[in-house]
């Protein structure tokens, strides 16, 4: 799948960032004094109780990654927080009545000292004939890459991954060629709530990407991990 990215800067890594990953796709990620929130779906509800948000990110419109009540309820208790998001997403916020601001691709947001840039894709083909959605994924803070649903490759040093592991449009062999692509330093699942086991579902790209120095942080719904 090409050529392995080089390893980010050293720089970048000097800083602590604290991931809590509330379910499937909704990260709680910390940085800079600054709490971005992504992809608040159906498939978790902590994130509804959630304060101090100050910027939530919706790749795409499927409704394991947006459900519109969860949003509303985490706009109700943070009504500063900025919704970044993409013109197709764009559409069902503005049918709810929710303000949003629009990230190109390749555009950069500043959140408080902590950049946030969209890289625009297609949503991973599930089957032909599906209608392909339009895809935004996240480079958060200069280290972390959160790719939505598209192995889609950002072009830059990526120090950590969030790494799709399971899904109606992928298979384990892509998702380990994609982390191996790539190269972060670290990386750890998500899409994975409908699998029944994750503990053991997360074995196999543990035990292959380890070999080629890619971390593989196990982190199930509910737990925090610094990097």
């Amino acid at each position: 799948m090409g050529l392995t990215a080089p390893r980010v800067n050293e720089r970048l890594t000097t800083s602590t960032m604290k991931i809590r990953k509330i379910g499937h796709c909704c990260l709680l990620i910390e940085d800079r004094s600054v709490r971005v929130l992504t992809d608040p779906g159906i498939f978790s509800t902590d994130q509804n109780e959630e304060k101090s948000i100050d910027a939530v990110l919706v790749t795409h419109e499927h409704s394991d990654h947006i459900h519109i009540d969860s949003l509303k309820l985490i706009l109700d208790n943070n009504p500063n927080a900025a919704v970044i998001t993409n013109t197709a997403v764009a559409k069902l916020l503005d049918e709810a009545g929710l303000s949003y601001t629009l990230l190109g691709d390749h555009g950069t947001y500043m959140v408080g000292d902590l950049a946030v840039s969209a890289v625009e894709s297609l949503h991973a083909e599930i089957y032909e004939g599906i209608p392909r959605v339009l895809n935004t994924a996240f480079f958060i803070g200069e280290r972390l890459f959160y790719p939505g649903d598209a192995f889609v490759d950002p072009e830059r040093p990526v120090d950590i991954l969030a790494l799709p592991v399971s899904a109606p449009w992928m298979k384990m062999s892509e998702c380990i060629d994609y982390a191996r692509q790539l190269n972060p330093r670290i990386c750890f699942p998500v899409h994975d709530a409908i699998v029944n086991v994750p503990q053991l579902f997360h074995g196999l790209p543990k035990r292959l990407l380890e070999p080629c120095g890619i971390q593989f942080q196990p982190l199930l719904a509910g737990e925090t991990a610094e990097f």
